[in-house]
């Protein structure tokens, strides 16, 4: 996984970004009538229901827009909403406000909706041992909020990217000469570049759950797209040689039942590519 550092530099330039993408030039709309030197408050207004996320984050936008800003909150990122729920007041200049306004909501309503859906995951899960995990499959440029939000859910992360962890899938696989091949080459390459990276491979049947198996240094199996059948086979197969994680179209009907066929994770790219933005609105008063 990606340092702290890492992540704050991340968030930094999602930050930076999105506000250039927003504001340009500048802000015409509330420069052209209100005045420079006026003063206002909003408040954010919950018009959904679900799990809260982002609040951190806005506060980060707010700063980076104008450091006199104020921000009183009432509701902390993880907490359950409903509707007419007041997360936050925040105060100061009538323009900053404004111009911080569309960011702020944008980035809440989509780490809320995930942060949402990774709760509900997490709840069909409970008693079973698994643990629920997000994928690369995130919006450009915005990874790093959506697996904050997948934490905040109460969530895990999967590897940030393509430079924190090995991940040898079907094309890599296929690629590299098969799978025997592909392990034995990149433990070269990882020793050769003093990289300390954990492999996992994917599996798309039990014989190569067998082949897998034959190799060492790999840290976890991913078993996808098997039916449960198959998935207690697998996670018989592997014992405690290594960790093992299913995934492949998982859903609310089939997660839990995957979860009781005994592997210690699930991954599901739904928790990021497949929600529906909470409705929040940024109200003056």
């Amino acid at each position: 996984m990606i340092s702290e550092e890492q992540f704050q530099s991340e968030l930094k330039l999602l930050i930076s970004n999105a506000i250039r993408e927003d504001v340009g030039t500048g802000d015409y709309s509330s420069l052209a009538c209100i005045p420079e030197l006026a003063n206002g408050q909003a408040k954010l207004l919950v018009k959904d229901q679900g799990i809260i996320a982002g609040v951190t984050m806005a506060r980060m936008i707010f700063e980076y827009v104008d450091p006199l800003l104020r921000v009183k909150t009432f509701i902390e990122d993880g907490e359950e909403v409903h509707y007419g729920d007041v997360v936050f007041e925040v105060s100061g200049s009538s323009q900053s406000i404004l111009k911080a306004e569309r960011v702020v909501l944008n980035t809440m309503q989509r780490m809320s909706a995930i942060a949402t859906k990774t709760h509900q995951y997490t709840k069909l899960l409970e008693g079973t041992g698994a643990k629920i995990l997000d994928t690369r499959k995130t919006t450009p440029n915005f990874r790093v909020a959506e697996k904050w939000a997948v934490k905040i859910g109460g969530g895990e992360n999967h590897r940030f990217a393509l430079y924190d962890m090995v991940m040898l899938k079907d094309n890599h696989i296929d690629f590299a000469g098969g799978i025997t091949r592909a392990i034995a080459t990149t433990k070269d390459y990882l020793k050769d570049n003093n990289l300390d990276l954990k492999i996992i491979v994917e599996a798309r049947n039990l014989d190569e759950i067998r082949e897998i198996l034959q190799s060492e240094g790999v840290h976890r199996i991913l078993i996808d797209n098997f039916n449960y059948e198959d998935t207690k086979t697998a996670v018989a197969l592997i014992g405690k040689q290594c960790q093992t994680e299913s995934s492949g179209n998982i859903n609310e009907k089939t997660i839990r039942e995957y979860a009781l066929c005994g592997v210690n994770y699930i991954s599901s790219g739904a928790l990021t590519h497949s929600v529906y933005n909470m409705d929040l609105s940024l109200k003056a008063f």
